[in-house]
């Protein structure tokens, strides 16, 4: 993989860095305070969703749209070789921090778009993390960014 990184490949770290960094943030307060009073936000919100509460919105935010753009952050940055997230990565010729920060902004677009359905139009924050989540998805797919992650042929793999 290239040393050199792009200046959308900072970009893109950066939007996955501060959604990830959020959603931890966001995802606990709702879990540690499933009525919403951490976040000021009303339960009766959800009244028209599978949830009575707080709890699994929170839990779910924290690990799919906080942890995993926290785990491909680190991935893009280290580019560690995991077996486990090579094992799950559809593009055997990058990186698999590639692929994942391609998933995190599937998720936003995912998260957002279900609670969009579920709760109707509630925040000025929904059209943002969608386009966030777009961002992201367009600057993974970058041919610049994809490249610098291209995992290096050996000499054996000839």
């Amino acid at each position: 993989m290239s040393k050199k990184r792009p200046a959308l490949f900072w970009i893109l770290l950066t939007l996955i860095l501060v959604i990830g960094i959020g959603a931890v943030i966001s995802g606990t307060m709702l879990f540690l305070s499933p009525n919403g009073n951490l976040m000021k936000m009303p339960v009766d919100v959800l009244e028209d969703s599978p949830f009575s509460d707080y709890l699994v919105p929170g839990i779910i935010l924290f690990f799919f749209v906080g942890l995993l753009p926290l785990i491909t952050a680190y991935g893009l940055i280290k580019t560690p070789e995991w077996k486990w997230a090579n094992t799950v990565n559809p593009s055997k010729n990058t990186h698999w921090a590639w692929a994942a920060s391609w998933a995190s902004g599937i998720v936003m677009l995912i998260w957002i778009g279900v609670e969009t359905i579920m709760l109707g139009y509630i925040s000025f924050l929904q059209p943002v993390i969608a386009a966030w989540g777009l961002t992201v998805i367009v600057l993974t797919l970058i041919p610049s960014v994809k490249n610098n992650l291209l995992k290096q042929r050996t000499e054996r793999e000839y």
